[in-house]
């Protein structure tokens, strides 16, 4: 929208604007989830949701036969590489995961194909899949991590960095990786083992290094417990996709463009920059930020606690980003990605 100042405004986020609720990651009895894809499909089709990707280890299935008008389903699978050449899992050393979401809804190829970390799919099925990159077996270090990463790219997938904390790598891992496209902001699964899967310093720390990634967020289901338990891992973290429609090519294009956000419950339902001024509404919270930096971040807030629906902000001069949190009062949260001067200053 054109202003008499002859500059364009920025809205990321419209009131009018379509906003499909996923689940980014989730496991199912094709790996080492509790519920079939099926189930899977019933049980978050009934809970809202409107797109799934089954990400089963080192798993890819092209499940798109299950989407239904209401529901799409993505194609992808979860890789990841172990200081272990037997893909053995030691909790006291660092790993990575990745989750590789693949543009085509029928590429089911495998990246860096090692036998040692094929432990669910049928060898014969895994064998016979298309292979991406002659990598040899799986190695743990910063080459073969950023060779995996490129040819996964190359071969047709997004690439999401899975469960940080979780994970243990050093920020300085994090720091060299070229290609991931989003951070796992928040991973309900990871958040219910260790109680500390809420990504924020990291993703300061990387921003303030000139480290730009995008933010989601995930359950990382396996569904051992119950629904509705204490321990359930399902419906507690998500991402707000912002796409045109419900297609696969759309969801594919907001992911890749960045139009989308990590929530535990709040639903930004406005995000407006009219230059360095940010206009941003949402259903109702305890406290709404905009993060310039740690030392420059401003709340709005009720003295009395009395919940806020509207805030607005000035971004100083000099700020290298600007992303926003929105807190509700049971500590739940919704938080965008990182905005660029360039974006709203034009």
């Amino acid at each position: 929208m054109l202003t008499g100042k002859e500059y364009t405004m920025f809205a990321y986020i419209t009131p009018q604007a379509k906003q499909y609720r996923a689940n980014l990651h989730s496991h199912s009895t094709l790996s080492d989830g509790r519920l079939t894809p099926e189930q899977l499909v019933e049980a978050y089709r009934e809970a809202g949701y409107s797109i799934l990707a089954i990400t089963d280890h080192e798993a890819p299935y092209d499940h798109t036969a299950l989407s239904t008008p209401d529901l799409l389903l993505l194609t992808g699978y979860e890789a990841y590489i172990r200081p272990s050449h037997t893909a053995a899992f030691d909790p006291f050393r660092p790993e990575i995961h990745l989750n590789l979401l693949a543009k085509d809804p029928h590429n089911t190829a495998i990246v860096g194909f090692d036998p040692n970390f094929c432990k669910y799919m049928p060898l014969k099925v895994a064998q016979q899949r298309k292979h991406l990159g002659n990598l040899g077996p799986r190695r743990y270090y910063r080459a073969y991590v950023q060779e995996f990463m490129d040819e996964a790219r190359h071969g047709g997938y997004l690439v999401a960095y899975n469960h940080p904390c979780w994970s243990m790598e050093a920020e300085e891992d994090v720091l060299s990786y070229q290609g991931c496209f989003s951070l796992e902001m928040f991973n309900t699964g990871s958040q219910l083992t260790s109680g500390g899967e809420s990504n924020l310093a990291l993703f300061d720390k990387l921003l303030r290094r000139g480290k730009f990634l995008f933010v989601h967020g995930a359950d990382d289901n396996h569904n051992k417990e119950p629904f509705g338990t204490l321990l359930c891992d399902s419906f507690g973290a998500w991402t707000q996709v912002l796409a045109k429609d419900l297609e696969y090519q759309s969801v594919i294009e907001a992911l890749e463009k960045g139009d989308f956000y990590a929530t535990t419950g709040p639903t930004i339902t406005n995000l407006t920059f009219d230059r360095n001024h940010v206009t941003l509404d949402c259903t109702p919270a305890q406290r709404i930020i905009a993060h310039g930096s740690p030392k420059v971040a401003r709340n709005i807030c009720n003295p009395d606690g009395s919940p806020v629906t509207h805030a607005e902000f000035d971004i100083p001069d000099k700020a290298p980003y600007v992303y926003f949190s929105v807190l509700i009062a049971d500590g739940k949260a919704a938080r965008t990605r990182a905005f660029r001067p360039e974006e709203f200053r034009r």
